[in-house]
């Protein structure tokens, strides 16, 4: 009696890998590598950009063509073209040496307001936002609240109101009536809280603290480096609204020798309207220019920092 059959199946011999040997490939397409989509062109921002961009322009481009010209070339000529006569030169000379330099004054009154009103302005946004941002602390909701009152609240309604208290302390008709309240910047600070909301992880300002880093530290080391772009916006946005500043040194200031550019050059366009007064329309208009250069280098070389800032917490990952 034969025993059970048994059937062994032949063994199937596994594959043999060499290290460093290339995987087999499939039949197919190769995968193509990856190339990051081009942006979307808009049409109609496109043309809405074409329109807004004249409104914008004509005024520069009409501001430096006629500070080429002379006070009779300014009647003489077109307005969006050159005269015979390339005055530019000695436009800009005749505006420092005017009524015995005091553009020159002017200049350097408005640098001290933009840096000690925008500068100041722009160093408390940075503390507030960062305190409001990232400390818990009983009244903040409160706080938030009056930020966005303050944001609503136009400039030109707390003139007169901070006129009569700048009155009482005896600081009118000084730079500090005009310092102090550019210190006060709320739209900054709310733009400082929610940029240093999302900038800042709270696990970073953690580790820094365990590492045996203290408050000041961490700000200065950690928190005050992922803000830098946040910092230039705020200090674009100041620096514009001290720069431009008009209303708030005409109801402070009498002595003319603390007017800023704004306030100077108004003068120079209203001895046109007394009598007897000289006309230097030319000086205006070449001053009006030379006022605005800084402002236009200043968002040249910024730009980069303000729209990164603006970017900023837009990607989550």
């Amino acid at each position: 009696m034969s025993g059970p059959l048994t059937t062994d199946s032949p063994a199937v011999p596994a594959p043999v890998t060499r290290s460093g040997a290339n995987p087999p490939r499939l039949r197919g397409r190769s995968p193509r590598p990856h190339r990051p989509s081009k942006p979307r062109r808009s049409v109609l921002l496109t043309a809405l950009t074409a329109l807004v961009a004249p409104y914008a322009l004509v005024p520069l481009v009409w501001l430096a063509i006629n500070a080429t010209k002379t006070q009779d070339g300014l009647a003489d000529s077109n307005g969006l073209w050159f005269s015979g006569e390339f005055a530019l030169w000695d436009n800009i000379h005749d505006t420092f040496t005017y009524d015995g330099g005091v553009f020159t004054r002017w200049l350097l009154n408005t640098l001290l307001y933009v840096g000690l009103g925008a500068g100041g302005a722009t160093l408390l946004a940075v503390l507030g936002g960062y305190a409001l941002a990232k400390f818990a602390f009983p009244g903040r909701r409160a706080v938030f609240a009056v930020v966005i009152g303050a944001v609503a609240v136009p400039g030109t309604a707390l003139a007169v109101p901070t006129f009569l208290m700048f009155s009482r302390m005896g600081l009118t008709d000084t730079p500090w009536a005009v310092i102090v309240p550019s210190l006060v910047s709320p739209f900054g600070l709310y733009l400082m809280w929610v940029f240093a909301s999302e900038a800042i992880p709270t696990e970073l300002m953690e580790a820094a603290r365990i590492d045996g880093a203290g408050e000041a530290r961490t700000f200065f080391t950690v928190a005050l480096p992922l803000l830098v772009p946040g910092v230039v916006t705020v200090l674009l946005f100041t620096t514009v609204a001290t720069w431009n500043n008009y209303f708030l040194p005409l109801i402070m200031l009498k002595d003319s020798d603390w007017y800023p550019l704004t306030l100077g050059l108004s003068v120079w366009n209203s001895q046109a309207e007394t009598i007897g007064g000289d006309v230097v329309f030319n000086l205006v208009i070449t001053g009006s220019l030379l006022t605005i250069l800084p402002l236009v280098a200043a968002f040249l070389l910024l730009q980069r920092y303000w729209r990164s800032g603006l970017a900023a917490g837009s990607v989550k990952e």
